[in-house]
C-alpha cells in the first residue's frame, strides 16, 4: 500500500468495516454449517405432543390489532425525520437560504406524508368489539 492511503483520516475506518464483514460472514457460515450437521429432523410429532402435564396445545387466533403497528410505524417514521432536523439546525448559518429552502422542502415532504396518513384513516384508533 501507498503511504498516502494508510495515513488517509477514514482509513481505519474501512479496515473495521472490512474486518467486521469477514467476521459476519465467517460467523453466518459456521452457524449455519453446526445447525445443519446438529439439527434434529424428525422433532414434528415433538412440537404437538404434551410438554409435562400442561394443557393440550391448541392454536389461538391473534388477537392484536394491526393498529398498534400502524401506530408504531408512523411513531417511528415521523420521529426519526424529525432526528434529520437536528445536524440542520446547528448548521443553520452555514448553509444559508439553500439549506433553509431545503428544509422547507423536507417538512413540505413531511406534511404530505402526515396528510396522506391522516385521509387514509390511519391515525383514527378503532375499538375492537
Amino acid at each position: 500500500m501507498t503511504e498516502t492511503a494508510m495515513t488517509h483520516p477514514y482509513f481505519g475506518v474501512f479496515v473495521m468495516f472490512v474486518l467486521t464483514f469477514g467476521a459476519f460472514m465467517a460467523t453466518t457460515a459456521l452457524a449455519r454449517i453446526v445447525s445443519r450437521k446438529f439439527a434434529r429432523l424428525d422433532t414434528e410429532k415433538l412440537k404437538c405432543t404434551l410438554y409435562e402435564c400442561g394443557p393440550e396445545v391448541t392454536k389461538q387466533p391473534n388477537s392484536i390489532s394491526v393498529q398498534f403497528y400502524l401506530m408504531a410505524l408512523l411513531f417511528i417514521l415521523f420521529d426519526v425525520e424529525i432526528v434529520f432536523m437536528f445536524p440542520w439546525a446547528i448548521d443553520f448559518k452555514v448553509l444559508g437560504w439553500f439549506g433553509f429552502v431545503e428544509m422547507i422542502l423536507f417538512i413540505l415532504l413531511l406534511a404530505i406524508g402526515f396528510i396522506y396518513a391522516w385521509k387514509k384513516g390511519a391515525l383514527e384508533w378503532h375499538s375492537i368489539k
